[in-house]
């Protein structure tokens, strides 16, 4: 299987199949409307408009598994991620990135990214743990998503190559998505 293979139902309604962004760097994003890193919405809406024109794709996945942060419905997010954050890349409808109920790119996502671990010397990694710990003990281990805003970079060629936690801001990833701009 590769990424392309799979598909989504876009905020709208339709479905939307990921081949159509075959030679496109993705950045897939799980998001939040009342989550901490929400103003994240803010800088990844600018890296998409600094380089949508040179084949980079922004896909959020609005997501209620963490700590009921997404709640309302999905004409509700689109329209929070719009009014507050001017958002104009794509939109799935909600999602669910983790348990019995996860969206097959999401199992397919974090097969070929996993996690690397959380740094204990980085004050907001040892936040996000505590978090963690406290409100999904079960989620701490393995590779599943941890939290809201974990992001996806995937290639041109469709391979997922880089993975990153919620508390990476989006600007820092631009040097990242401007290589993958470049090779793709």
């Amino acid at each position: 299987m590769s990424i392309y293979d799979y598909s989504y139902v876009g905020i709208a309604g339709e479905e939307k199949k990921l081949e159509e962004y075959k030679g496109k760097v993705m950045l897939i994003v799980n998001i939040a409307s009342k989550c901490g890193f929400t103003p994240q919405l803010d800088d990844l809406e600018e890296l998409y408009k600094k380089y949508s024109q040179d084949g980079l794709e922004i896909i959020g996945f609005p997501c209620n598994q963490f700590a009921l942060q997404s709640p309302g419905t999905n004409q509700e997010m689109h329209e929070f991620c719009k009014r507050n954050y001017g958002v104009t890349f794509s939109l799935s409808q909600k999602v669910d990135v983790l348990g019995e109920s996860q969206h097959p790119l999401y199992a397919y996502l974090t097969k070929e990214c996993g996690f690397e671990g959380f740094d204990a010397e980085n004050s907001n990694e040892r936040l996000l743990r505590s978090i963690i710990e406290n409100e999904m003990p079960e989620n701490i281990l393995g590779d599943t998503v941890k939290w809201n805003f974990t992001k996806f970079l995937v290639d041109g060629s469709g391979n997922v190559i880089k993975r990153y936690e919620s508390f990476v801001e989006p600007m820092d990833m631009e040097k990242d998505i401007k290589r993958a701009i470049l090779y793709k």
